[in-house]
């Protein structure tokens, strides 16, 4: 479902940052949006109001006091599908990688301009979401069957994946780019092409940003992560997902 397909007064936002006038701004240019927009300062409140306000996208700070903001990105995955964007003001690799592999939808590094970032959130939120007890959405494959690689199986209708018939958990953009991919096994994607089929024409991600991803899907679907079966790297070009042999 498109967002601009939602009523405007159905989405709502929870922003959760420390740092107050930042919040406050953010929550602004949402409110503009027409979102209905939540505000919490630390990690114990922003849980509750998760579970009170059941908000489709986050706006998560991951330094926060008390529980810090990993943490809950990990304690709302327990009960929320809703979309993260993760904000970090230390741009490091491994802030990156902690924030993504705890489910993360994205991540924007501090100072970063509110315009862009709910440009983002409008981006993402045209992205598939299956709300709790409702049936998946069906895809442009109507009754498509599932893709099967070996041992991995990918059914797009569903957004499920199993491997050796085990489920694999994977956030939205996870499955996004790996949909992506297997769609047209051993065709090479450059960078530029995967992010803007993933995050979209006008609000393509960054190619560090997308390379974080990959190591994550490696992690969830590769039995060797560093010499990978499925998702190839194509130095200087991008990626490709190899049939299995």
């Amino acid at each position: 479902m498109s967002i601009d397909a939602v009523p405007a007064q159905n989405l709502r936002a929870l922003v959760v940052d420390d740092e107050t006038p930042l919040a406050s701004v953010v929550a602004g240019y949402l409110k503009r949006e027409m979102f209905e927009v939540h505000l919490a300062h630390d990690g114990h409140r922003a849980l509750d109001l998760a579970r009170e306000a059941d908000p489709d996208v986050v706006i998560l700070d991951i330094g926060l006091p008390g529980v810090d903001g990993v943490e809950v990105c990990r304690r709302l995955r327990a009960f929320s599908d809703a979309y993260v964007v993760m904000l970090t003001a230390r741009d490091t690799e491994l802030d990156t990688i902690v924030g993504l592999s705890v489910g993360a939808d994205d991540y924007v590094t501090k100072p970063f301009s509110p315009r862009e970032l709910v440009a983002r959130v409008r981006a993402m939120m045209r992205r598939p979401r299956r709300p709790q007890g409702e049936p998946p959405e069906m895809s442009t494959e109507t009754n498509s069957a599932p893709r099967r690689f070996g041992a991995l199986r990918i059914n797009v209708d569903a957004r499920e994946v199993h491997l050796d018939d085990s489920p694999v958990m994977l956030t939205r953009t996870e499955f996004d780019i790996l949909a992506t991919l297997s769609a047209r096994p051993g065709v090479v994607w450059s960078r530029r092409q995967l992010l803007q089929s993933v995050w979209g024409e006008d609000q393509g991600g960054e190619v560090e940003h997308l390379r974080v991803f990959i190591n994550q899907l490696r992690k969830k679907i590769e039995k060797n992560p560093s010499n990978p079966k499925y998702l190839l790297t194509e130095p200087w070009i991008g990626y490709r997902f190899r049939l299995p042999t």
